[in-house]
């Protein structure tokens, strides 16, 4: 009960800061001016959403001026928009409800099962705190929006739980279904592979129960089978074998033009371009020390080995594919299980600044890439 009382003081906050900026939005190309707060919680992405919910995939990519691939649906995954459409069919209600209503119904289950999953680690009032720290963190307003991130978290959030009390083959549907919500089947397949090769090696120490190392081998080959999943069904129905990856990096094209993607340079990529200079891999080369001295401080090895084999696992997957820009905040959101982290220390006065802090970046998160402000090139 305390979960949820956090979580929803938490959600009026936001929806307190949301309906400020909702009230001064000009018009733009989602919503008339000052709009409602379901129709300003239901812009960017969650017009694409909207699109698949309604009319799914395009059977025949669409094609720029210049003969590339444009942004299309295909880089959105299918199973939080179709359980948006299962809520409209059901009740009636209109897009831009269905939609949030899902994120917010998710976003509480996520909070009462991360609280679960804390305690595999923490005691009661560390995890707790990690719970307000999740819930007030400057991204959060996802839990509220018209994206899939609040469905994902709270399937991932069970995998993690079902990973560490070593429930493997009722990890399998979660995994399935998380793979189709948002692209995390080939971080979850490294989890697995570092799971069960550590577990290999103390084996004497952690010994398997009956049946449990091929249960967790074939989870991490079904995890690695649906982390290719949608890149297949989109060559299926397309029939270009680089259709979704096509489409991926048409949303970078603004930034460095149209070209092939190659695994391990997108950071190096972004930051040459966002430093309009040859040093931009200086930044990318202290990005990775302080996660790695992130990674090795005390209060993450708290977290026990299998939250850190995701956080590593996950951080590796954004290194190899993902082209850093404003996005960049949203799409560390799986990295969650670091509130637990933040959760650790104990004083007051810390716990007081970490949330009065969470806030304000919350509203700066907001206002920098929520609220659309003209030619905005800031997405959430």
């Amino acid at each position: 009960m305390v979960v949820i009382v956090v979580f929803a003081a938490a959600r009026a906050v936001t929806t307190a800061f949301m309906l400020v900026l909702a009230a001064a939005q000009p018009e733009n190309a989602w919503t008339a001016a000052s709009p409602r707060y379901i129709d300003f919680a239901s812009m960017w992405d969650g017009r694409w959403y909207n699109i698949i919910a309604v009319s799914g995939y395009p059977t025949v990519l669409p094609l720029t001026d210049d003969g590339h691939v444009g942004e299309n649906a295909w880089a959105f995954m299918p199973v939080y928009p179709f359980v948006a459409r299962i809520v409209m069919s059901l009740t009636g209600a209109e897009w831009a409800l269905a939609a949030v209503g899902v994120s917010l119904a998710a976003g509480f289950g996520a909070a009462l099962v991360t609280y679960r999953l804390f305690r595999e680690r923490l005691d009661a009032g560390a995890s707790l705190f990690g719970v307000v720290v999740f819930s007030v963190a400057p991204v959060s307003p996802l839990f509220q929006v018209a994206y899939a991130e609040s469905l994902h978290l709270l399937l991932l959030a069970v995998a993690l739980l079902l990973l560490l009390r070593r429930h493997y083959l009722l990890l399998i549907p979660v995994v399935v279904v998380m793979g189709f919500t948002r692209p995390s089947g080939l971080a979850f397949a490294l989890l697995l592979v570092l799971h069960v090769g550590i577990r290999v090696i103390r084996r004497r120490q952690d010994p398997f129960a009956r049946g449990d190392l091929a249960a967790a081998t074939i989870l991490a080959v079904v995890s690695g089978v649906v982390g290719l999943g949608w890149p297949a069904s989109a060559w299926a129905v397309t029939g270009s074998i680089t259709a979704y990856t096509d489409t991926e990096l048409a949303w970078r094209s603004a930034y460095i033009g149209y070209q092939h993607l190659v695994p391990f340079t997108p950071w190096f990529q972004s930051l040459e371009w966002w430093t309009g200079s040859r040093w931009g891999w200086v930044v990318v080369v202290a990005i990775v020390i302080a996660f790695v001295a992130m990674m090795l401080s005390r209060p993450v090895r708290a977290l026990g080995l299998d939250l850190r084999l995701w956080l590593a696992s996950y951080a590796l997957y954004l290194f190899a594919v993902f082209f850093p820009q404003s996005s960049t905040f949203r799409l560390l959101l799986p990295l969650f299980p670091l509130a637990a982290a933040i959760a650790v220390p104990r004083s007051r006065i810390y716990r007081v600044l970490v949330v009065a802090v969470s806030l304000v970046l919350q509203w700066g998160w907001l206002l920098i890439a929520w609220r659309v402000d003209g030619y905005d090139w800031t997405p959430p």
